[in-house]
C-alpha cells in the first residue's frame, strides 16, 4: 500500500499496477482500490488482515495423522461434524498452504506405503526387491514421496524445507512479480537454487502465470527472439521481421507474469543486451528472474542491465551450525544420525551443498531399503560417502 500510495501521491499510479498487486496478493482490483481509500483516509498503509476460516489445533493434528493428506482431513471433518457444513477443499488448501507459509509445524505421522499396481514402487528401476518377512503382507518400509506446493523433491520420503534462503527466496520473487522487476538469483551450484525458485514460483495466486525459457550455450539474438516466443506461447504469430518480431514481444510482455530464464551465465552480451531493450520499455509489466550460477557474473559485465536488476538473491551453502537441523527436516533417515557423524559428512563429503547431500540421502535410502528399522551408522554413511568421493 506505501507503494501504491507513493505513485498515486506523485501522480504516476496506473491500473497495471494495481492489477499486479491484487493478482499478488488474490483479491480483486476493486478491493485494492479500496484499500488505497483506506489508506488515504487512515494513515494505515499495511493492507488489511482478511478474517475467514482457520485451522484449528484438533484439525491441524489430525492432518498429521492422515500424513498431510486435504481432502481425507476434508471428509473426516465432514464426517464428525455430522453433516454440518465443512470448509471447500480448496479452502482447506489455500489456509493450510497459508499457515505451513508462516512456520506453522506440521508432524506428519509416518506410515508404510505398500508398493503395488496402484503406487509405483519409487525404487523399483534399481531392482531392488522388498526383503521376505520385512513387514506383514509385504510392506516396503518406504515412507511416501512428498509433494510441497507442487515441488518435486527426487529422493523418496523427502520434503521440502523452510530454510532461510528459502524464505528470501520466496519474498523476493514475490516482489519482482508484484512490480514486474527483474531479478539475479545466483549461488555455486547445487546450493538449491532450482528446488528454492520452483518452491517460490508455485505460490502466487496464479501460478499458471509462470512461464520458463530454455536457452542453449551462448545463443545469438535470434534464437533468443525464438524460445522467448515460445515460453510467451505466440507460435506463428511472429512476423518475420525482427523489428516487428520485437513488437510483438513487447506486447506480450504487457501481461503481469513471471518469466524465469535458468542457466542465464550461459547468455553472451548481445543476448543480454538484447533482454535489456525489452525491459527498458515502459509497457513491459513482465517480471524477470534470471538465475544460474555465474549468473551475476554475466550480468555484471552488461552494465546498462545490471543496473535494472532490483534484488540480487544469493543461496549461500548450508553454514556447519544448520546443517544437522536441516537435513533432519529434509528426510527422516537423516534424524537418528548423531550431530558428530552429521559433522563427519559435512566436514569430509557434503561441504554444506544441498545437492551432494540429497544425492546422499538417495544412496541411504537405497540401502536402507526394505528394512523395517533403519539406522543409519558411521560405516553406512562412509560407503554412501565412497560412492559420490571415491574411497576416504
Amino acid at each position: 500500500m506505501r507503494r501504491l500510495l507513493e505513485r498515486q501521491q506523485a501522480g504516476e499510479l496506473a491500473t497495471r499496477h494495481v492489477r499486479a498487486v491484487a493478482e499478488t496478493v488474490g483479491v480483486s482490483e476493486r478491493t485494492v482500490w479500496r484499500w488505497l481509500e483506506q489508506a488515504k483516509a487512515t494513515g494505515q498503509v499495511e493492507a488489511p488482515v482478511r478474517q475467514g476460516y482457520a485451522v484449528s489445533d484438533e484439525a491441524w493434528a489430525l492432518l498429521g495423522e492422515v500424513g498431510g493428506n486435504v481432502a481425507e482431513l476434508r471428509r473426516r471433518l465432514a464426517a464428525a461434524s455430522g453433516g454440518a457444513s465443512v470448509p471447500s477443499a480448496s479452502t482447506l488448501h489455500r489456509v493450510i498452504r497459508r499457515d505451513r507459509r508462516v512456520g506453522r509445524a506440521l508432524m506428519v505421522e509416518r506410515k508404510p506405503v505398500v508398493a503395488g499396481p496402484s503406487r509405483p514402487d519409487p525404487l523399483s528401476e534399481l531392482g531392488l526387491n522388498v526383503v521376505a518377512g520385512q513387514g506383514a503382507g509385504g510392506q516396503a518400509f518406504l515412507r511416501e514421496q512428498k509433494h510441497l506446493a507442487q515441488v518435486p523433491v527426487l529422493v523418496p520420503g523427502a520434503q521440502v524445507v523452510h530454510t532461510s534462503a528459502v524464505r528470501s527466496v520466496l519474498r523476493t520473487v514475490a516482489h519482482a512479480a508484484a512490480v514486474g522487476a527483474v531479478v539475479c538469483l545466483y549461488g555455486d551450484a547445487g546450493q538449491g537454487k532450482t528446488v528454492a525458485l520452483q518452491y517460490a514460483l508455485s505460490q502466487p495466486p496464479h501460478p499458471a502465470r509462470v512461464r520458463r525459457v530454455h536457452v542453449g550455450v551462448h545463443p545469438t539474438v535470434p534464437e533468443l527472439r525464438r524460445v522467448l516466443a515460445d515460453a510467451l506461447e505466440l507460435g506463428r504469430r511472429m512476423p518475420r521481421g525482427a523489428g516487428e518480431a520485437d513488437l510483438t514481444l513487447v506486447n506480450a510482455l504487457r501481461q503481469p507474469r513471471v518469466l524465469v530464464l535458468d542457466e542465464a551465465q550461459r547468455l553472451p552480451g548481445p543476448a543480454l543486451e538484447f533482454l535489456r531493450g525489452l525491459w527498458d520499455h515502459p509497457d513491459t509489466d513482465t517480471a524477470l528472474v534470471l538465475a544460474g550460477a555465474g549468473s551475476e557474473r554475466a550480468l555484471r559485465r552488461v552494465p546498462a542491465l545490471a543496473s535494472r536488476v532490483l534484488t540480487w538473491e544469493l543461496v549461500p551453502r548450508l553454514s556447519q551450525r544448520e546443517v544437522a537441523t536441516v537435513m533432519a527436516a529434509f528426510h527422516p533417515l537423516w534424524e537418528d544420525v548423531t550431530a558428530a557423524d552429521v559433522a563427519w559428512v559435512d566436514e569430509h563429503v557434503g561441504h554444506g551443498n544441498f545437492r551432494t547431500w540429497a544425492k546422499l540421502t538417495s544412496h541411504l535410502t537405497a540401502e536402507t531399503y526394505g528394512k523395517n528399522r533403519a539406522v543409519v551408522d558411521r560405516r553406512m554413511l562412509e560407503r554412501a560417502c565412497a560412492r559420490l568421493m571415491g574411497p576416504l
